[in-house]
């Protein structure tokens, strides 16, 4: 089934590390940022009931049709994950949430148990929120926590403290979600192996049933590496951010949080749905400005300017770009690529079955020193990292590419 991604660019301040595409609050363009995403999911709704073929996608995010035959089709595209994410999604009002959800019911046949995520920083949210996010469709939460340590989130830039993460987690739970996942970044500017899990403890103690470990990366134009050099900092050496990765995943082995991913894991059955398909060769649609897609071998993304993206909707003409179909190399490369991120690995009968490729056979002389050296490990038909081998993924991967 589809994943539908919606992306809401607004934030309440720019994080000083930060390199998504966002920008800060205006409720007056938020207002027709809505009305446009609303826009832009009906029509895809009836495009994506129709086999396009390779002349037709050139137009596919036109004003879609109004022909009974086409609404006829309207409901035929499945769908069972649903994902806001940012910027800061928790911005959006619980009503603007509401209708953006009931704008995918209507558009797509999503399913009864679909997963709806919310991205949302601590800080933006109430109790009398949450249980109106909760009210609105929204069943899993996800918060930018990054630290559970106020000098760091301070270094981040960050609006929150640790209090209110631990707070805004507690709303949550009273609110009534029962699927909450954390995000944690390491390897942060003065950030020590204990620091790191000081915020892993705490982050255990509170129990979410779903955690996110991001490495920081610091982007050559982020202000934060301006701040780092004025202020000293510096970030540990790479052998210390290979420690903390190994160290966290131990503690939460220990907590029986189990490692589906390299940077996730989750309690049984709370993986997240709607990031699977990334890794594991599925298909989404991504509404909003910036926003991805992949379909039926054709990858294409928005235009990135909010600003852009709401005037081609409001003039009725397309918003996808960079719209192409994928070679067979490139999909193979793919499935690989985005398959060995997950700890079951890659299945090669199912490779063979959809691409008709061997992979030992093509790829197996360059792999075969990955498995000698124990960073990959394979049994018969399923290849897969090894956890010191998710700490050179990149070496790998680059395999495939």
């Amino acid at each position: 089934m589809l994943g539908l991604y919606v992306h809401v660019p607004f934030c309440s301040s720019i994080c000083n590390y930060c390199n998504f595409n966002r920008g800060l609050f205006d409720a007056a363009l938020k207002a027709r940022y809505v009305d446009a995403l609303l826009r832009e999911i009906r029509q895809a709704g009836l495009k994506a009931c129709t086999a396009f073929g390779d002349g037709e996608w050139a137009g596919v995010w036109q004003a879609g049709p109004t022909r009974t035959d086409a609404v006829r089709t309207l409901r035929s595209a499945q769908a069972d994950t649903i994902f806001f994410g940012g910027g800061t999604p928790s911005l959006l009002e619980p009503a603007e949430i509401e209708q953006i959800i009931a704008a995918c019911l209507e558009s797509f046949n999503v399913a009864a148990d679909c997963e709806v995520t919310l991205e949302a920083n601590p800080e933006t949210v109430t109790e009398q929120r949450l249980l109106a996010f909760r009210a609105a469709g929204v069943n899993r939460i996800s918060f930018g926590v990054q630290s559970f340590r106020d000098d760091e989130l301070r270094r981040l830039s960050r609006l929150h403290g640790s209090a209110r993460a631990r707070d805004a987690y507690e709303e949550a739970r009273r609110a009534g979600f029962d699927n909450i996942s954390l995000d944690l970044m390491m390897w942060l500017p003065a950030q020590r192996l204990d620091d790191w899990l000081e915020s892993i403890d705490v982050a255990i103690a509170l129990g979410p049933d779903h955690l996110s470990l991001y490495l920081l990366e610091v982007y050559a134009n982020a202000p934060l590496k301006d701040e780092m050099a004025r202020s000293q900092w510096s970030q540990a050496p790479d052998e210390d951010a290979a420690d903390m990765y190994l160290a966290a995943m131990e503690r939460l082995d220990a907590a029986a949080y189990h490692q589906y991913e390299i940077s996730n894991v989750a309690r049984p059955g709370r993986e997240s749905r709607h990031n699977l398909k990334y890794w594991s060769d599925g298909e989404w649609l991504g509404f909003g400005c910036g926003a991805h897609s992949t379909r039926d071998g054709i990858r294409w993304k928005n235009v990135s300017a909010t600003e852009d993206y709401v005037d081609h909707i409001v003039r009725g003409e397309p918003v996808a770009i960079d719209l192409r179909r994928l070679s067979a190399g490139e999909r193979l490369g793919d499935a690989l690529f985005t398959g060995l991120r997950l700890t079951a690995g890659v299945s090669l009968d199912v490779v063979r079955q959809r691409y008709d490729v061997e992979v030992w056979q093509r790829y197996g002389a360059d792999l075969e020193p990955f498995i000698e050296n124990g960073c990959l490990g394979r049994d018969g038909e399923r290849l897969w990292l090894t956890r010191r081998g998710m700490l050179l993924a990149n070496e790998v991967m680059a395999v495939f590419v």
